[in-house]
């Protein structure tokens, strides 16, 4: 039976999820989300969310659908008056992978990989130019604002002594998720690797997670279904996340 769902998905996936609500049967109505709500900090980001979800007009849907993971808890303690379907991830490379098993299977094999899709270039805003993110608050900046600023030779010094957030990482990787053609964005990925030194690789994603999400095949090991009067929890184990009862 056709069936009528919100999305609320953050704006790294707007690709993959206009792809996959274009091929569902169900009627599903779109709602993109800042992807900057991440670098708020968690309590900032589960009220936006919470403001988000509390808008909703209960008699309209049958489920709302939230295209995010736990994302360092910034799902945690949603609740909604309608049941709430949340794919059981860490935060959104297990959504643009395609499963936990892939991306837990590539982390393992390939530490300090940092991650590219053609959703984070388009919409992901910098730590730095958001000005209530968490990083922004602390005072940084990145490499390139301290060269237009103070120079070449300060810059370098400013970055050894301040720290680079991105020291740790030595890999670059660019998920194609196959909702576009990623030709450019993947040079523009590659490009990146190569002013930081790393390595580089384009890896097969996959859109499986998010058209499950969206055609209502919700099974136990992919996602969680919030019913109301329970909120989201992290389980801190291998299911990632699960409900609580108010």
């Amino acid at each position: 039976m056709k069936k009528r769902y919100l999305l609320l998905a953050c704006a790294v996936f707007e690709r993959e999820c206009k792809f996959c609500v274009e091929r569902t049967e169900n009627e599903i109505d779109l709602r993109i989300i800042d992807q900057g709500l991440h670098d708020v900090g968690e309590q900032k980001m589960v009220a936006a969310l919470q403001e988000e979800i509390d808008k909703v007009h209960v008699e309209e849907y049958d489920a709302i659908l939230l295209a995010y993971g736990l994302c360092n808890n910034g799902i945690r303690g949603l609740h909604a008056t309608l049941p709430m379907v949340v794919p059981r991830a860490h935060d959104c490379i297990t959504l643009l992978m395609g499963s936990k098993e892939k991306y837990k299977t590539y982390f393992n094999d390939n530490p300090g990989t940092f991650y590219h899709s053609v959703g984070w270039i388009e919409n992901a805003k910098s730590h730095f130019d958001n000005p209530q993110s968490t990083t922004s608050e602390m005072g940084l900046a990145t490499y390139r604002d301290y060269v237009e600023k103070y120079g070449e030779e300060n810059a370098a010094y400013l970055m050894e002594t301040m720290g680079d957030w991105l020291q740790h990482y030595s890999k670059l990787a660019y998920i194609d998720t196959h909702v576009v053609d990623a030709d450019t964005f993947v040079e523009q990925s590659r490009q990146a690797a190569d002013e930081r030194g790393w390595e580089f690789e384009k890896i097969d994603g996959s859109v499986e997670l998010i058209a499950k999400l969206v055609n209502g095949i919700w099974n136990s090991d992919d996602f969680v279904v919030v019913q109301p009067g329970e909120t989201i929890e992290p389980s801190n184990d291998e299911s990632i996340i699960k409900c609580r009862t108010n």
